[in-house]
């Protein structure tokens, strides 16, 4: 009987923008201080995208450096997912132009949408085609150009949103490493709290649409942060649960970076300390399906995550959605 083949990360790498938007320069642009943005979310500044610069550029440099961390060829890719709520355009899929990009020439390609959580739901699809042996080498991108539909004069939500792109390549793992467990969740009801209202098929553009800014992100903050606090601790917790693990084993933890109330709350339900979990948030702001694996990366080039690390990744966005993710650490 042949052994069930284990998928895990095999290369990672991540990319963002030059320029540095700071809370500083907030206050210029919206009734807003720096002390209400820090205290309320964490954040001091975030990376913008110039105008010339779309998703696919990010995911594309994003891209680049996992395959080189990887040590894999673009061509050696059988498939490849872009997660994000910011594509370059309805169609094609900005995976196909990152595909072109990179050289992938035999990789299927697809965009997946679950807003933040989108990383680890493009991370536990690629598990099973590799798990499968479907697929040999996956690449999954979290790549977001939020500050194209931040509304610039809503002062509750254009603090919070920043452009990156993370990248990982996914690929056979010995079996005592790589992704022990992963667990996906929705919640339609909550799909007001957190949305795009136009551009699509419920409201096309128009010029009305256009005037009315409900081509902007739109944010009900209260109601999102109870859901998150919430789901945060769950969601880690179903994952550890899934791998027969407790909160003792966690050697770290990397969470969706949307607000530091909600990181410490989830670590505080979860009984592990600050210590472990990963923080970028003050520099990068939330940058939706980008956050997992820009953190991700900064966390290992920085040597806090080590191989055989039991690594916890959680995360929850609009839709409602959330995902976890349990991986014993490959590389």
């Amino acid at each position: 009987m042949s052994k069930t083949k284990r998928a895990g990360v095999i290369g990672i790498g991540s990319f963002v923008p030059e320029k540095v938007l700071t809370n500083l320069d907030m206050e210029k642009i919206v009734d807003t201080s720096d002390e209400w943005i820090l205290t309320r979310t964490g954040i001091k500044e975030r990376r913008i995208a110039d105008e010339n610069t779309a998703t696919s550029d990010l995911a594309t440099e994003a891209a680049k450096k996992a395959l080189e961390s990887a040590n894999v060829k673009p061509e050696e890719i059988d498939l490849i997912m872009v997660a994000t709520v910011t594509p370059d355009m309805a169609f094609p899929s900005t995976a196909c132009i990152v595909q072109k990009n990179i050289g992938a020439s035999k990789a299927a390609a697809f965009d997946l949408e679950a807003a933040c959580s989108g990383f680890i739901y493009g991370v536990t699809i690629g598990k099973q085609f590799i798990e499968t042996g479907m697929y040999k080498k996956i690449l999954v991108i979290g790549a977001e150009t939020l500050s194209k539909i931040v509304d610039w004069s809503d002062r509750n939500t254009c603090v919070l949103f920043g452009d990156g792109a993370g990248a990982v390549v996914l690929g056979e793992v010995d079996e005592n490493e790589g992704i022990l467990s992963a667990y996906l969740g929705a919640d339609g009801l909550g799909g007001e709290f957190l949305s795009q209202p136009a551009g699509g098929s419920r409201i096309p553009a128009s010029v009305s649409t256009v005037n009315d800014r409900l081509h902007y992100i739109k944010m009900e903050g209260s109601e999102v942060f109870k859901f998150a606090v919430r789901i945060m601790g769950e969601s880690a917790k179903k994952a550890l649960e899934l791998a027969n693990l407790s909160s003792e084993d966690i050697d770290f933890i990397v969470p969706h970076q949307a607000n530091i109330r909600i990181i410490e709350s989830a670590a505080k339900r979860l009984k592990v300390s600050m210590d472990k979990v990963y923080v970028n948030l003050d520099r990068y702001g939330n940058m939706s399906s980008a956050s997992i694996p820009v953190a991700l990366n900064e966390a290992y080039t920085k040597g806090m995550v080590k191989k055989g690390d039991n690594v916890v990744l959680v995360g929850f966005g609009g839709g409602l959605t959330w995902g976890s993710a349990l991986l014993k650490w490959s590389i």
